[in-house]
């Protein structure tokens, strides 16, 4: 007996793992949930289409497998935009179900009627809208080959009249879809002259991104031979920061230590699976990328060498015939610098702090850390959270670290948490917050609480858009609109039956996380912070503050750095003595 293409479409996702559905019920995505009814898969039901997008695409990243969300026609569809750019642009495996109006209502500017075709065409690598059930199968095989080939996110746009409809030919559905990740060797012409190029610099730095990952072990191969100190962008801190003899730290506007001098002051910067986008922070000579997308390189400065190819494919082809330096003046004064820039800002942030009222927030992010477990997944908000987080949360090869970092949209907190969380049970899962994105989808605390899912949400409440706060400081501009009234956020988790503790006294922080932590339930930890922490020094000139500059964004952007300090004194105590 022939099956609908709505019955098809849920067994193809349970025959390629998918666990769980997010997102809202209703209208013409009916026949779908209907058919998840029959299925082993479980819906799990957000307040908000832009949540299950977000959670969608932390769960892949998590998993490293395919993740669904889906959304009924017009104003739900158009919802999902937000967490599907997040996803796409973090490069995802999601399949996102658009339904649409009735096929022959289209065009007729149809009640709730959109063009989803058209709209989500920006945040996917595929998005095609169904005309038939049969073309529909044929399709969702494209859709899910696309995303497991690593275009980012699939969108299929299904009319609501075109879910029931029986499909006669499973041909394409019958297809294995080809998940392999093939190793792509660099061009030897282009090998051929970053070679050259290392062996004739002097000072070579490295610079890191996510895009290194796996190659962690051909990276200190390198970085010792030729003595060089290694920098990260955000995206490589969790897999580059530990146990690292050769870390400067991270450049960017988000950046500590000794790495933007070690940029500066190299005759060589090698940019390895990054696509870093600040340009200011890089030089415009003499740079070279290695990306295995040739489409990023040279997006963000002048690339003298390029090569093609993975990381850790194009390192093991370079390696033998790279010269070793000896000299290792330049590596050792660079670790030096970092731990100097680091000790010089470490007084300003902890400094009376277990008594400062209101709670500094960078006490608060340095406690998270040393409390939460060691494989613990963290979420992390755009804004002043991002900050916290990449300065404080201490990498360790275990953990996990997700953020809208290269769509940087606000929001993406808790959505996040919800697909780390339900995609992971076993694990702790923890929320940085911020004001401004937790009220911006708060509905989604209805979720956690609606699937037991025990988050661990820590809300930096300081009353205040602070790094719009920030942007306005830098630019010369009086803030106008960051600031607005407190809101308990405590008892509006405890309204939707979360547990939640409120937090004024510094001297009570430490206990109340601990308690949050080993909570088994979800639990939201509102912390009343101070509005004026702002990552900045406090002997600040107005000088320091004339745009972001390379010199302003050195001296602004040196803010607390939690326990980074010891990996520096350790890696100066390894500097061998002459």
């Amino acid at each position: 007996m022939a099956k609908t293409l709505a019955q098809h479409l849920v067994e193809t996702l349970e025959a390629h793992g998918v666990k769980r559905i997010y997102g809202i019920v209703g209208d013409s995505l009916n026949p779908v949930s209907d058919a998840v009814r029959d299925s082993s898969i479980e819906w799990v039901h957000v307040r908000n289409e832009e949540a299950a997008a977000f959670a969608a695409g932390a769960e892949s990243l998590i998993t490293g497998g395919l993740a669904v969300c889906a959304a009924s026609c017009g104003p739900g569809n158009t919802h999902l935009i937000q967490g599907l750019f997040d996803a796409h642009r973090n490069g995802a495996k999601v399949l996102a179900i658009a339904s649409h109006i009735a096929s022959r209502q289209i065009g007729s500017y149809f009640f709730q009627e959109t063009h989803p075709e058209q709209l989500l065409q920006e945040c996917s690598g595929y998005c095609e809208m169904v005309n038939s059930p049969q073309q529909g199968a044929t399709i969702l095989h494209h859709a899910l080959q696309s995303t497991f080939a690593g275009r980012g996110v699939s969108v299929l746009v299904v009319p609501g009249d075109i879910f029931p409809g029986e499909v006669q030919d499973t041909t394409f559905l019958r297809s294995v879809i080809a998940k392999g990740k093939p190793t792509v060797y660099p061009d030897p012409t282009e090998a051929a002259a970053l070679v050259n190029a290392i062996n004739e610099a002097d000072k070579v730095t490295l610079f890191v991104g996510s895009g290194a990952k796996d190659a962690r072990e051909q990276v200190m191969e390198l970085a010792e031979k030729i003595k060089a100190p290694i920098g990260h962008a955000l995206g490589g801190k969790m897999y580059f920061q530990y146990d690292n003899p050769y870390d400067v730290g991270m450049s960017g506007l988000l950046g500590y230590g000794g790495c933007f001098d070690a940029i500066s002051e190299a005759d060589l910067l090698i940019l390895l699976g990054t696509d870093f986008p600040y340009t200011e922070f890089l030089p415009k000579d003499n740079v070279a990328q290695v990306d295995i997308d040739a489409n990023q390189i040279g997006r963000r400065t002048c690339i003298s060498y390029p090569v093609v190819g993975d990381v850790g494919a194009v390192l093991d082809n370079i390696l033998p015939h790279v010269e070793e330096k000896k000299d290792r003046r330049f590596l050792d004064r660079m670790l030096k610098t970092h731990l100097k820039k680091l000790n010089a800002v470490i007084e300003a942030y902890t400094s009376n702090v277990e008594t400062h009222v209101p709670i500094h927030p960078e006490y608060a992010a340095d406690l998270i850390d040393k409390l939460a477990d060691d494989d613990a997944i963290f979420a992390i908000d755009t804004g002043m959270s991002n900050v916290w987080a990449a300065r404080y949360i201490t990498a360790n090869g275990k953990r996990e670290q997700l953020g809208s970092f290269r769509h940087g949209t606000m929001a993406n907190g808790l959505p996040h948490a919800i697909g780390a969380q339900a995609s992971s049970p076993g694990r702790q899962v923890i929320s940085f917050n911020g004001d401004g994105g937790l009220a911006m989808l708060m509905g989604e605390l209805l979720t956690v609480k609606l699937h037991k899912l025990p988050i661990k949400m820590f809300v930096f409440n300081n009353g205040s858009l602070g790094m719009v706060k920030l942007e306005m400081l830098v630019q010369g501009l009086p803030e106008f609109q960051t600031d607005h009234e407190q809101v308990n956020f405590a008892k509006i988790a405890e309204g939707a039956g979360i547990k939640a503790i409120r937090v004024e006294d510094p001297t009570e922080l430490e206990g109340v996380i601990a308690e949050a932590l080993a909570y088994r339930g979800p639990v939201l930890v509102d912390i009343v912070t101070d509005p004026n922490a702002l990552s900045i020094p406090p002997n600040i000139t107005w000088e320091m503050l004339a745009g972001f500059s390379k010199a302003a964004a050195r001296t602004v952007f040196g803010g607390g750095v939690g326990r980074m300090v010891d990996l520096a004194r350790a890696n100066l105590r390894n500097i061998p003595k002459p």
